[in-house]
């Protein structure tokens, strides 16, 4: 069996990748208070290891601060617990039902740390990007060498494969520079 070239199926992966990059780089703190920096953090509910998201409702009250409302009184500590536990540096502060948390201003050491990171998680988006390009240049080299396709119809679809690829990349760079200034943004 020959290999099939599904170009939509090559964007999609490359657009997973971007997906995972902005999805990771919410979770990246920038000074200002927003519920997606809770979305890492895992409470032990109930036996097992559950997003805060199913135990309790994240709010920002203001620019600064977020208020996780738990809606079981039982699973407030583990909340507590877990949100101290996941290594963000932030402490809440527990009152009733409701944990506050206020959000600490940046330095710039730790602004060039986090824009380390947001660097980092870059590369591995572009990483991944180029491996989804290789796997569609190879699938075509294959089918070349198989006569299943001719070689204008091949160097074609190389330069899409190549264009998708500019465009993902340039996507991943975009939410990186957007994030880099957030970050920096006194």
């Amino acid at each position: 069996m020959t290999a099939k070239f599904d170009l939509a199926d090559l964007k999609r992966r490359m657009q997973g990748a971007n997906q995972s990059l902005k999805h990771e780089l919410n979770g990246l703190r920038t000074g200002r208070a927003s519920p997606s920096l809770l979305e890492p953090v895992r409470v032990e509910a109930y036996g097992q290891a559950m997003p805060i998201t199913q135990v309790a409702t994240i709010s920002v009250p203001e620019p600064r601060a977020l208020a996780v409302q738990v809606w079981d009184k039982a699973m407030v500590g583990a909340v507590d617990r877990a949100i101290r536990d996941a290594n963000l540096g932030l402490s809440p502060t527990v009152e009733g039902q409701v944990l506050r948390i206020r959000i600490p201003e940046l330095n710039e050491q730790r602004r060039k740390e986090m824009v380390k990171v947001a660097h980092k998680y870059a590369e591995e988006a572009r990483v991944a990007i180029r491996h989804v390009r290789r796997d569609g240049m190879d699938i075509l080299k294959k089918m070349l060498k198989d006569h299943a396709i001719a070689e204008d119809d091949e160097r074609r679809h190389l330069a899409e494969v190549q264009k998708a690829t500019d465009q993902a990349i340039a996507e991943a760079d975009a939410a990186l520079a957007a994030k880099e200034k957030e970050i920096m943004q006194v």
